[in-house]
C-alpha cells in the first residue's frame, strides 16, 4: 500500500497535536511520519515489544504503540505516537482508526475483485465504471460469462475456497462470495464459444463441489456479457435462470438463461392475470377435474411431440387406448390435443398452473 495515503492522514493529524505522530510495517520501518526525517528510518523494539504484548495497544520507553490489521502476533503495520501519557493513548487510538479507514477505502479502491462486485451489485454510477476501469487498467470490452453457484442443501463455507481452486487466474476470472448460500463465477471466454462451453464450464464446478465437500448445488448462466456494464443484467439474469428453474425444470441443475423459454415470460405475469387466464382456457371444468393417469398421458404426449404412436408405444397401451384418452380430454376441457393450437394452450396452462402453485396460490 502506498505510503502517500497514510501520510496525508497524518498532515491532517498535525493540526490536532504537537504530537509526532507515525506508522511502522512489520519490519519496524517509518513509512508515514509528522517527523519527516524519521521517515525510512528503523525503530529497533517494536516487533519485539508486539510479540510481548498480549494487547494491540502497548507502549516502549517514549512511546504507545497500537496494531493495524494484527491477528495474534501477525500485524501488517503498527501507529506510534510519543509518549506513554493518557492523552498519547487516545491519540494512538484516534489515529489508528484513520489509519484503518485509509487503508481499507485504499484497498477497496484498488482491489479488482472488489470492483467486478460492485458492478454486480449495482453499488456503482454507470459512468464510473469506465473511470475505476481505467484506473485498474481492467480491459472493459472482453466476452465475460457469469454463472451463480446456489448451495442448495448444507452451506459449506469452503465451497469459495474449492470454486477459486478451478480459476486461479486471479486477474481474469473472479469468484465472488455474495452470502453464505450464492457464489458468483465471472469467467473471461477467450475466442469463441457457444452454450455448451458455458454448460461444461458449469458442470466442471458442480462436479468439483460435489466431488470434494459432497455440496449440492444449482448454477444459473447469464448470457454472455460484452462489457463491463453489463455484468450487473447478466448477473441478474443467472438469478431469473435459478429462480424459474425451480418452477418449470426442478429437475435441472444447471439453468441457462438462454434456454428458459416460455418460463421466463410466464414468471413475470403478475398472479392475477394468470387465473385469469386458466379461468378462460378451463371454462368446462378445471384443471384439478384430470386425475393422475390423464396428466402423466398428456406429458408424454408432449414429450413425444404430440405423436399419437410413439407416446403409446412409451407408455406401453394400444394406440387405440391413447386415441380414447385424447377424447376423453377434449370433452372435459375442450381442447384437441391433437391440434397444434390447442395443444400449444393446453401447454402453456399447464405451465402457468405450476407458477400459480409455486407462489402458493392454489387453482
Amino acid at each position: 500500500m502506498s505510503s502517500r495515503i497514510f501520510q496525508s492522514v497524518i498532515v491532517q493529524m498535525k493540526e490536532a497535536t504537537d504530537r509526532c505522530i507515525g506508522i511502522v510495517d512489520y519490519d519496524g520501518f517509518v513509512v508515514a511520519c509528522s517527523e519527516l526525517a524519521m521517515i525510512g528510518s528503523r525503530i529497533e523494539d517494536v516487533q519485539l515489544l508486539a510479540g510481548e504484548s498480549q494487547d494491540r495497544l502497548f507502549t516502549s520507553e517514549t512511546r504507545t504503540y497500537k496494531l493495524l490489521g494484527s491477528v495474534n502476533n501477525q500485524y501488517d503495520y503498527a501507529v506510534f505516537v510519543d509518549g506513554r501519557d493518557e492523552f498519547a493513548r487516545c491519540i494512538c487510538v484516534l489515529a489508528s482508526v484513520a489509519f484503518d479507514e485509509a487503508k481499507t477505502s485504499y484497498e477497496e479502491k484498488h482491489n479488482i475483485a472488489t470492483f467486478v462486485k460492485n458492478i454486480i451489485s449495482d453499488n456503482i454510477l454507470p459512468g464510473d465504471v469506465y473511470v475505476r476501469a481505467k484506473e485498474l487498467h481492467f480491459i472493459t470490452d472482453i466476452p465475460r460469462a457469469v454463472f451463480l453457484v446456489r448451495q442448495t442443501d448444507k452451506p459449506n463455507v469452503a465451497a469459495v475456497e474449492v470454486v477459486q481452486n478451478l480459476f486461479p487466474d486471479k486477474q481474469r476470472d473472479f469468484v465472488l462470495n455474495i452470502n453464505e448460500t450464492d457464489i458468483v463465477v465471472i469467467k473471461e471466454m477467450g475466442g469463441s464459444f457457444d452454450a455448451k462451453d458455458l454448460d461444461e464450464i458449469a458442470r466442471g464446478i458442480e462436479k468439483q463441489l460435489e466431488n470434494e465437500l459432497g455440496v449440492k448445488c444449482c448454477i444459473g448462466i447469464g448470457t454472455p456479457a460484452g462489457h463491463l456494464r453489463e455484468l450487473a443484467d447478466r448477473y441478474k439474469e443467472a438469478q431469473t435462470a435459478i429462480e424459474v428453474g425451480k418452477v418449470f425444470d426442478v429437475e435441472k441443475n444447471i439453468i441457462n438463461y438462454e434456454n428458459l423459454g416460455i418460463g421466463r415470460i410466464i414468471y413475470q405475469l403478475p398472479v392475477t392475470l394468470c387465473e385469469m387466464f386458466l379461468s378462460e382456457v378451463f371454462k368446462k371444468n378445471p384443471i384439478d377435474s384430470l386425475d393422475q393417469e390423464t396428466l402423466i398421458t398428456i406429458s408424454k404426449f408432449f414429450e413425444n411431440n404430440l405423436n399419437v404412436s410413439e407416446t403409446s408405444r412409451k407408455l406401453f397401451v394400444h394406440r387405440n387406448t391413447l386415441v380414447y384418452r385424447l377424447e376423453k380430454i377434449k370433452k372435459l376441457t375442450g381442447l384437441d390435443l391433437r391440434e397444434f393450437d390447442d395443444a400449444i394452450v393446453f401447454k402453456v396452462a399447464l405451465m402457468v398452473k405450476k407458477y400459480l402453485n409455486s407462489q402458493g396460490v392454489k387453482y
